[in-house]
């Protein structure tokens, strides 16, 4: 069985924690993103893997390689120009010659792909659609079935008065080939938009396959922030820590016998948490960060090389790698990206996103 998995966007929903990391790198527990979808994949017997690539692929192909380290067979297709849903699985169709999955990559799911698959195959479909529910709807593409789970019709972001299902499109299909010949080549074409509509108005068995399992878009600050509460809160079946502990400190890190930790805490790696330091979970921690005595860390997410200074505040937010927040600094409800310095004075208004480099002001106790 073959994947093909869309990596090749900017991210913007994400920025400031994107202007220097892609996507698919983003530490989700201190691993980056992709990894854990492509070890999920593989768990259900996915073995070759492309990835549509553009924005910033360098590193991606740098960390992934060829695959072997995660169990699979990577590929790559570049697009030199951001070719949309589609037109990225048309850019990787010489790699797929069989039914193959074509995925969003900023879903974390637990999607039973093993199940996805026998379904699609014993309904003879050209297309299969991964559907989950949502509280409000009216945000989404709807997508209407009959008994049997055939698609009658899309409705992109209906009224109120026209929902008759939560159901909606959860970004992860069963594909035959043969789709892609409707696809032009280099030509930025959306496969919900475009292709889908296209095959039901040409009467083709496209099928919608529901699942209740755990379902996440990260593309915004918000969602990626409540990945990891969910995560932590074990929602997730398949991407769950490998212990139950509800503190998981990591190799070559220190705490302070005079630390107070509530979980759940994730801290990475040569970590170093100071004499009165309260995390109160959720709380992750990545790799060579040092959070320096008297600092209080709640609901927060911190990537790699941060500092914390004395006495300091973190609350509800998310720090990406290299950053400063100074002594008696508070920081809450921010997103800082890559090499940010908060430093005594003034306060960063709560929701703000601070962008790679700044230095900002904040209230000092």
């Amino acid at each position: 069985m073959k994947a093909v998995i869309l990596v090749g966007g900017e991210g913007t929903r994400l920025q400031p924690l994107t202007c220097n990391t892609p996507k698919a790198l983003v530490p989700v527990l201190n691993i980056p993103f992709l990894e854990h979808v492509i070890r999920h994949l593989s768990k259900h017997g996915v073995k070759d893997v492309v990835l549509t690539i553009g924005h910033l692929a360098e590193p991606i192909e740098s960390y992934f390689g060829d695959g072997s380290r995660l169990g699979v067979r990577l590929n790559y297709s570049v697009e030199d120009t951001p070719l949309g849903t589609a037109g990225g699985i048309k850019n990787a169709e010489k790699y797929v010659d069989d039914t193959f999955l074509a995925l969003n990559g900023d879903i974390f799911s637990d999607l039973d792909i093993s199940d996805m698959l026998a379904f699609h195959r014993e309904r003879k479909a050209k297309a299969t659609i991964s559907l989950t529910p949502v509280e409000d709807p009216t945000a989404y593409g709807l997508i209407e079935t009959d008994a049997t789970g055939r698609i009658m019709q899309f409705l992109e972001k209906p009224e109120p008065i026209q929902i008759t299902t939560n159901m909606i499109n959860a970004g992860t299909y069963v594909l035959e080939p043969d789709v892609l010949a409707r696809v032009p080549s280099q030509t930025r074409v959306s496969i919900e938009r475009d292709t889908f509509p296209s095959l039901l108005e040409d009467g083709e068995p496209v099928y919608a396959y529901p699942s209740a399992g755990y379902w996440m878009d990260t593309g915004t600050p918000e969602k990626y922030l409540q990945l990891h509460r969910d995560l932590l809160a074990g929602k997730s079946s398949h991407y769950t820590p490998e212990t139950d502990a509800e503190v998981i400190i990591g190799g070559h890190s220190s705490v302070h016998p005079t630390a107070q930790i509530d979980g759940p805490v994730l801290v990475g790696d040569n970590c170093s948490i100071g004499q009165g330091v309260k995390l109160k979970g959720p709380v992750v921690i990545g790799n060579d960060c040092a959070v320096l005595e008297d600092t209080v860390i709640e609901d927060s997410v911190i990537w790699h090389h941060v500092r914390l200074g004395h006495h300091a505040e973190l609350k509800k937010s998310m720090v990406a790698d290299h950053c400063l927040i100074g002594a008696g600094c508070s920081v809450v409800e921010c997103v800082l990206g890559d090499n940010v310095t908060v430093v005594a004075g003034g306060k960063p208004d709560p929701g703000s996103r601070i962008w790679p480099g700044e230095t900002v002001g904040a209230k000092k106790d």
